[in-house]
């Protein structure tokens, strides 16, 4: 049987993703119904297009506002993590 590299020796715990402040632009101006679907951010509209932002704790939090903003047939024009304040 192969040695495994780790074997005998404790497991290697990555440390848990902090929350960041992220900046989403969709093509459009969003209803209030289609904003209900994203409580945690904050929406503003710009020409032709909706910016929200808002702290997502973690990779899975942006994910999951991305398959959202998929499933309900919005353009993702950007997406971008900003620097903390």
């Amino acid at each position: 049987m192969p040695h495994h590299p780790l074997a005998g020796e404790s497991r290697l715990v990555s440390k848990p993703a902090k929350s960041a402040r992220y900046e989403i632009r969709v093509r459009g101006h969003l209803s209030e119904t289609l904003l209900a679907a994203f409580p945690d951010l904050k929406a503003e509209t710009s020409t032709g297009e909706t910016v929200l932002t808002g702290v997502l704790r973690d990779a899975a939090a942006l994910h999951g506002v991305l398959s959202k903003i998929e499933a309900l047939g919005l353009e993702l024009l950007e997406c971008r993590r900003l620097e903390p304040r």
